[in-house]
């Protein structure tokens, strides 16, 4: 079992969700987060006045998936959220030791 967590622009989330369903995937975390990358944010004019925008919005995605369906839901996210435009975003992939169901109990693969 692995998570899938994707850092993406905020206006992809519609297309991402829908490519994911598409895939067999029903359950996503999503998250409203602030960061910057290598584009180290940018400057912004507001009422003539120029200021930096040092945090840009984005959202954290996190899917939880069995390890044979990572490869399909890497490349549905790419697909999906990719703008060609620097900021498109990251994917990481980690391991989950356990899971478990809170309603029924059910442990690993059935709890997914």
């Amino acid at each position: 079992m692995k998570i899938v967590m994707a850092i993406i622009k905020p206006f992809k989330l519609e297309e991402v969700r829908d490519a994911l369903t598409g895939i067999g995937v029903h359950g996503l975390t999503v998250t409203e987060v602030k960061g910057y990358g290598r584009q180290k944010g940018h400057t912004e004019i507001y009422r003539g006045a120029e200021y930096a925008v040092s945090f840009l919005p984005k959202l954290k995605i996190e899917v939880a998936v069995s390890s044979d369906q990572v490869a399909k839901v890497i490349d549905a996210i790419t697909t999906s959220a990719k703008t060609g435009q620097i900021g498109d975003g990251k994917i990481f992939v980690y391991a989950i030791d356990q899971a478990v169901r809170i309603r029924t109990g059910e442990t690993d693969a059935d709890a997914l």
